[in-house]
C-alpha cells in the first residue's frame, strides 16, 4: 500500500503488526498512529520526512487494518481503548524501543494518551489529535446535547445488527461517508480515500470496529486481561509529559470549543494549536503542521 516504505512485520501478544518503516534503526524513535476510518497514509507526507532527518520513524496498522492479523482465531476481536494501548506497548517492547515520541489521532490518539498517562517513562512527548482522547466509559450513558448526539449516528448504528450488516456490506462507501461528513473543507479527501480504503478489508476489521463503538457505551463485554487497565482510564489518569494538541476548527464529528475543556489532564509542558480549515484527519488534512509539533517537540 505504500511504495516508500518497507513493510515489517513483529508479533506481540494477540497479533501479528505490520508497520512502515522509515529513517535508521538507530534513529530517536518515533511512532505515528492512525484512527478509524484511516490508515499509514495518513501520514504519508511525514513519515518519509522524519525517516530523513534521522529519525526511526514506525507506522503501524492498527488491529483490525491492512496486514496486521490475529494470531488466534479464538481471540477476542477487541476494539476496546485499552486493547489498543496494550498493542502499542508490545509493539515497543517487541521492537525494543524504550521510549518513544507518539503522534496520534482518533483511535491512535486514544492509544498515545493512555500509554502517555499510565507509562510516562516510556513517552518522551506526544502529539494527539485533539486533547485528551482517553474515554471516560461510566459517563457514556448520559446523554449529551443534541447538536453533540446527532454527529454520533454512525456509533449508535453499529450498535445494532443492521449497523453490523451495512458495515460489512458497504465498508467502502460508509468510511468515505464518514471521510466527507468529518473533514467537510478538504478539497483532497476524495483523491485521498481511495489510497486508505483497502486497509479496511482486513477480515477483523468489521469485528474490531463494532466491538470498539459497543464497549465503549457498555454494551459489549472487554477483554478480561485488560480489565485493569479499563479500571484505571476510569480514574481519567493525567497526562504529565511535554504534549501538543492539535484541533481541527471544521472538524465534523464535534468542532472544538474556543475554549480548551481538556486543559486540566495535562499537567506537563502543554500547548493547544487550532488549525483553520482542518477537519478531523488532522496529520493527512495538514501535514506541515503535524511535523512541525513533533519537531517542536523532538528538538526540545
Amino acid at each position: 500500500m505504500s511504495p516508500t516504505a518497507p513493510l515489517e512485520q513483529v508479533q506481540t501478544r494477540q497479533l501479528l503488526i505490520t508497520y512502515e518503516a522509515h529513517g535508521p534503526l538507530s534513529g530517536e524513535p518515533v511512532i505515528l498512529l492512525h484512527g478509524f476510518p484511516y490508515s499509514p497514509r495518513g501520514y504519508d507526507a511525514i513519515a518519509p520526512e522524519l525517516g530523513a532527518l534521522g529519525y526511526r520513524v514506525i507506522v503501524p496498522y492498527l488491529r483490525g487494518y491492512g496486514p496486521t492479523r490475529f494470531i488466534h482465531a479464538e481471540t477476542l476481536r477487541s476494539g476496546q481503548q485499552a486493547a489498543l494501548a496494550a498493542d502499542l506497548m508490545e509493539l515497543m517492547d517487541a521492537l525494543s524501543i524504550q521510549q518513544a515520541t507518539l503522534c496520534g489521532y482518533d483511535w491512535g490518539g486514544r492509544a498515545a494518551c493512555i500509554v502517555a498517562a499510565l507509562w510516562p517513562e516510556r513517552v518522551r512527548g506526544l502529539v494527539t489529535g485533539d486533547g485528551y482522547n482517553v474515554q471516560n466509559i461510566p459517563r457514556s450513558v448520559l446523554p449529551r446535547a443534541p447538536e453533540t448526539e446527532y454527529r454520533l449516528w454512525y456509533q449508535f448504528y453499529f450498535h445494532g445488527p443492521r449497523g453490523v450488516d451495512g458495515l460489512t456490506a458497504n465498508r467502502r462507501e460508509l468510511c468515505a461517508l464518514l471521510w466527507r461528513l468529518w473533514s467537510p473543507t478538504w478539497a483532497e479527501g476524495a483523491e485521498r480515500y481511495p489510497l486508505s480504503a483497502p486497509a479496511f478489508d482486513n477480515p477483523d476489521f468489521v469485528d474490531v470496529v463494532i466491538h470498539s463503538y459497543r464497549h465503549r457505551f457498555m454494551y459489549a463485554d472487554g477483554d478480561p486481561a485488560l480489565e485493569w487497565m479499563e479500571d484505571a482510564l476510569v480514574k481519567q489518569p493525567t497526562i504529565s509529559v511535554p504534549t501538543i494538541s492539535l484541533c481541527g476548527a471544521d472538524d465534523g464529528v464535534g468542532a472544538p470549543p474556543e475554549i480548551d475543556d481538556d486543559l486540566e489532564h495535562f499537567t506537563g509542558p502543554y500547548e493547544r494549536r487550532l488549525l483553520k480549515g482542518v477537519g478531523h484527519n488532522i496529520p493527512e488534512e495538514a501535514p506541515e503542521e503535524t511535523l512541525r509539533a513533533l519537531l517542536d517537540l523532538l528538538r526540545r
